[in-house]
């Protein structure tokens, strides 16, 4: 009984006009900041430590900026729920799809790099600007509320996306190999991995810290196509996203190397626009500060 309730309260959020969204947004970032202020303390340390060479005033206008834009995200998100397939391609554009389009004409499956930067929820309309010869895919973690999931999944999945639970990864992408059939898979791959799994570190942001390579593994072993997803926010409301090619040839790289790769690019894009990335998340616990 709780999941229909929730999924009509989010239907009725989503169709609230994008002017007095934005107006409640800003009351959000108000609450967030002044009132609740949600996990302030982590994204203090996390600015502070990433930009040692910013000032302290220069730190909180980003942490300002970056609590309006995650208030906005949290609402854009939910017009997911309603929102027609015509207006998101007008408000999430893709740019250089035709090249990977190209691949897929040509029979090869391909991995996204993305990471928790712009609104990665919308990226899931990522179908409407791929071949219909290809399955769009996605990895995501599966929450631990029943309700909250299926919820989840509802909007990440309206757009023509098909969501693959992260411990299911291996076993979907055999299957979809094994059947022939190609895929363009999105990974947001900047998670912190848990300590004990921590295998390998890189400088990511002034901190030496553990990284997730299983990504890598899947694109070497499968020979799939490697990019990184380069998103910009034009405005409030506007996303464009390019399609950047890591390497023309991944299998030939030295082991983590495409990794690597993938977080240089991840670092430029939060450097050009530091405000976009999740600050909330504690993504470097298990990490050391390197010398400034």
């Amino acid at each position: 009984m709780m999941y229909p309730l929730l999924r009509l309260l989010l239907k009725l959020v989503s169709f609230i006009p994008w002017r007095v969204l934005y107006v409640l947004s800003d009351g959000m970032f108000y609450l967030l900041y002044y009132v609740v202020g949600y996990r302030r303390k982590i994204v203090r340390r996390n600015l502070t430590e990433s930009f040692p060479e910013k000032k302290l005033t220069e730190i909180i206008q980003i942490e300002k900026k970056f609590y309006c834009f995650f208030a906005d995200m949290m609402l854009e998100s939910c017009k997911l729920a309603t929102i027609s397939p015509e207006e998101m391609r007008k408000r999430m554009k893709f740019k250089n799809v035709e090249e990977v389009n190209a691949m897929v004409r040509q029979g090869r499956s391909n991995a996204i790099y993305l990471g928790h930067y712009g609104n990665w929820e919308w990226v899931s309309s990522m179908p409407l600007w791929l071949d219909k010869q290809m399955i769009g895919a996605q990895i995501y973690h599966k929450l631990r509320n029943e309700n909250m999931n299926k919820l989840m999944l509802f909007i990440r999945e309206r757009m023509g996306a098909v969501c693959v639970d992260m411990y299911k990864t291996a076993r979907y992408i055999t299957e979809m190999v094994n059947l022939h059939k190609i895929n363009v898979i999105g990974f947001i791959a900047d998670q912190s991995p848990k300590l004990r799994e921590s295998r390998h570190f890189l400088s990511f942001l002034h901190h030496k810290t553990p990284v997730l390579t299983g990504t890598e593994k899947i694109v070497k072993h499968y020979g799939f196509e490697a990019w990184f997803l380069d998103v910009r926010r034009v405005k409030r409301g506007y996303y464009e996203a390019e399609f950047v090619q890591l390497h023309e040839n991944p299998r030939t790289l030295p082991d983590f190397e495409l990794t690597a790769l993938y977080f240089k690019h991840l670092e430029q894009a939060i450097l050009r626009q530091p405000e976009l990335y999740l600050w909330t998340h504690n993504r470097f616990k298990h990490a050391e500060k390197e010398n400034m």
